[in-house]
């Protein structure tokens, strides 16, 4: 496992304080706020530390407020209801005593049952392609000097856009994105930290579907952009040391806030996990 992998795992790697009480570190991407990713995917392993043989299928979580990334972030979890095949758990995440997320987690034991997907939409082989590091390298100079670490920096998840954009020039696209994404190096086979890594990725790259019709990103003037809600449903194992591309689409844009959906897909083309988020995506007026 690489370095910079490593590290996001023992982010993960929660630290119990209390009777179903833990706390992690928060890491400094770049960004002005604790990465929403970081919340989530922390969330989901507070919450699989209280549950045995079951994995989660669905998430289901609200960002309240901004977290600030030179502080540790403390989960509750609370134990909703075990039965015979589900588990339900909601998970509480706080800073100085305030809330910054709130969620729901269920379980599910393993079981048969009918099965149907979608098909994997088209997509360029991943080697064929560069990735967010090696296209921020290139973008550099076209950077402010404070941004310039963050396109560069070394990242745990490599992420490979089809047809990437200029985040400093974008131009209106249809509302629909793709990008490969992998864990850099092998991983254990643990399917919880799987899932966690996932729900940390899914956060990447998912607001901006909603904004290249309007030809804005997150890092036009005047744009205020933040997820406001999250979730993720598990369909099938999958390892996040292997590709899986990640298809989205913004099917709608109003008030202020944009929506957006995805599917991960195995290079073979299992559907493995779909997603759902809203966003603000708010062009503030001079």
């Amino acid at each position: 496992m690489l370095e910079v992998t490593r590290k996001l795992v023992d982010l993960l790697d929660l630290a119990p304080i209390g009777d179903d009480h833990f706390q992690g570190d928060s890491e400094d991407l770049g960004f002005p706020h604790v990465f929403g990713g970081q919340v989530l995917g922390q969330a989901l392993m507070a919450a699989s530390r209280t549950v045995e043989d079951r994995l989660c299928h669905s998430l289901h979580a609200y960002f309240l407020r901004p977290g600030n990334h030179s502080m540790p972030i403390d989960y509750e979890v609370q134990r909703v209801r075990d039965g015979g095949t589900f588990s339900v758990r909601r998970v509480i995440a706080r800073q100085d005593g305030k809330e910054i997320l709130t969620g729901s987690m269920s379980f599910q034991a393993e079981e048969q049952g009918f099965e149907h997907q979608l098909d994997m939409p088209a997509a360029p082989n991943p080697d064929t392609l560069k990735s967010e590091q090696e296209l921020g390298e290139l973008l550099s100079d076209q950077a402010p000097e404070q941004m310039r670490d963050m396109l560069t920096r070394d990242r745990p998840i490599e992420i490979r856009p089809v047809n990437p954009g200029n985040p400093f020039k974008p131009e209106k696209e249809p509302p629909h994105r793709q990008n490969w994404f992998r864990a850099q190096g092998p991983l254990p086979d643990d399917p919880v930290l799987h899932r966690c890594l996932l729900t940390y990725a899914s956060d990447f790259t998912f607001l901006g579907t909603s904004l290249a019709p309007h030809g804005r990103s997150f890092l036009s003037r005047n744009m205020q952009v933040a997820s406001l809600d999250h979730a993720i449903w598990f369909h099938r194992d999958f390892r996040m040391d292997d590709w899986l591309l990640y298809d989205k689409d913004s099917p709608s844009a109003s008030g202020g806030r944009g929506f957006n959906r995805g599917n991960f897909f195995t290079r073979d083309g299992q559907l493995v996990a779909s997603t759902t988020q809203e966003a603000l995506i708010r062009e503030r007026r001079r």
